[in-house]
């Protein structure tokens, strides 16, 4: 009988520098490639009314299947789409093809990796083992110059510590697939079959991103060769508006379309052919910023997701507003540059990194002169809904850093909306483009709306309580605050 190994599919929908993939071609004459759908991942979240993954992550993910399913196919296999609790339909898939292992991606994160334990123990009786490859990050936790147990704190130590005694392993190449059996693939469900509601295109998005390797791999290419726009990448990557300010690569590295080790690579590879600058070793910046989340989740499992964080720091303050809360999801809270960045969320599944430090320091900022102070995971939940991008490590990470609550001491930030909005949408461009409600209010009056008289608002068309909400907190304080550090 031919040896049969199952290849589990999560967040490494991908071919190219796929570890755990590429060894099951190796150890296998027949490889089953499997994608399970999970209904407990479109479940509403408890007490919210959004489910856990939102109708912009689902169709980029059921995009990024089919872009999967293509390739597969081309080199004569198949992606198997199964529908239920991974625990039973790998069980099933082992003792029903007789396969010796399931070979799968190695997860960070305490939902993910308590999943993990329990198909080991629901493969055992049919005689199976779950083997695990670590595919999530740029350096590989083996090469790393420390312990897991004790991944330093501040970024700034992991950063340094890996620059100096790490490196990047090279790519596995993409392997030869055995021809699947004679095997039933599964029909790709939709987002109507899932109970989604399917997001509206709109015109107005920075990029319409869409699911794949295949897109992935094209946008490097653009990004990078085409359009040469990694040589600016520094001085470009808070702007607002338009696809190419960013790389925007993140969606596609979250749903493992992209290796981040393929980034690096082609940023080596750039610096040698075209530029080496401080915009080639930002982008590699961004990415060791990208591991340190990771490895922090690995580090300090079920705390990332608590209000107390790493850090086991009070909770007193935040308050569990639902209207607070809702009006801020809605993107009405009369800051213009807040609401402009979560109705961009809202309408595209996507907002820039600097909107989510923003739109997260006013919903959570709590103390002697608060923001909202409203329950900092009730925002990191509703990004996990809404987000292309979302990534467990990540999302929760940066929540716990803007809270106050994370690993790194030195990570606390307070966003002045109006020093922000002044200094990133100094012509209120990005603010009117998502409030087109305000699109005559001159430049120097946006940010501090609510501070203009009515007579002044009416003759912009502008009406607080009516055609635009009053502000759910003063914006006065931020022309006496001073703009806290943002870190390196």
């Amino acid at each position: 009988m031919k040896k049969t190994i199952i290849h589990w599919f999560r967040n490494d929908l991908r071919l190219h520098d796929n570890p755990a993939l590429y060894q099951s071609c190796q150890d296998a004459e027949v490889v089953l490639p499997v994608y399970i759908l999970d209904p407990t991942s479109i479940e509403t979240v408890p007490g919210r009314n959004f489910p856990k993954a939102g109708g912009h992550r689902m169709r980029f993910l059921l995009e990024s299947l089919a872009d999967l399913r293509r390739s597969l196919q081309q080199k004569g296999s198949d992606l198997l789409i199964r529908a239920g609790d991974p625990r039973q339909v790998l069980a099933e898939l082992v003792r029903q093809y007789q396969a010796s292992a399931v070979y799968a991606g190695q997860e960070a994160t305490t939902e993910e990796t308590r999943l993990e334990e329990e198909i080991k123990q629901a493969l055992h009786p049919v005689g199976g083992q779950l083997k695990l490859f670590w595919m999530l990050s740029l350096y590989h936790p083996d090469d790393l110059p420390f312990e897991l147990s004790v991944v330093p704190d501040a970024y700034r130590d992991f950063r340094k510590g890996c620059e100096k005694q790490a490196q990047v392993r090279q790519e596995v190449p993409v392997p030869t697939l055995p021809v699947l059996p004679d095997i039933a693939p599964g029909e790709l469900p939709t987002l109507e079959t899932l109970g989604l509601e399917a997001p509206i295109p709109d015109d107005r998005a920075a990029i319409h991103f869409l699911g794949g390797e295949t897109e992935a791999l094209q946008r490097v290419e653009t990004y990078f060769w085409q359009r040469d726009l990694l040589r600016t990448y520094k001085y470009t990557r808070n702007q607002l508006l338009g696809e190419d300010y960013s790389s925007k690569f993140s969606a596609w590295l979250a749903n493992g379309c992209l290796s981040p080790r393929r980034v690096y690579w082609e940023v080596r590879r750039y610096e040698q052919e075209r530029k080496k600058n401080v915009s080639t070793y930002w982008l590699i910046f961004e990415l060791i910023w990208r591991d340190y989340f990771r490895f922090q989740a690995a580090r300090q499992g079920h705390r990332i997701f608590l209000a107390s964080g790493p850090r086991h720091a009070p909770t007193t303050g935040w308050k569990k507003d639902d209207d607070l809360f809702a009006k801020w999801a809605a993107g009405q809270t009369g800051i213009p540059f807040v609401d402009a960045n979560m109705r961009e969320l809202n309408a595209t599944g996507f907002m820039s990194n600097r909107g989510r430090q923003n739109v997260a320091s006013l919903l959570l900022h709590r103390g002697e002169k608060p923001d909202l102070s409203v329950w900092w995971p009730w925002g990191a939940a509703y990004m996990e809904s809404q987000l292309i991008d979302y990534d467990p490590a990540s999302n929760w990470g940066n929540w716990n850093m803007v809270a106050g609550v994370g690993a790194d001491a030195h990570g606390d930030r307070y966003f002045n909306s109006y020093t922000q909005a002044t200094r990133y949408d100094p012509q209120g461009e990005y603010v009117k483009h998502w409030c087109p409600e305000l699109r005559h209010v001159p430049a120097d009056k946006l940010h501090l709306l609510s501070l203009n008289s009515a007579r002044e608002l009416a003759s912009w068309g502008v009406e607080l309580g009516a055609t635009y909400p009053f502000p759910l907190v003063d914006p006065i304080k931020w022309t006496r605050y001073k703009q806290a550090p943002e870190g390196d």
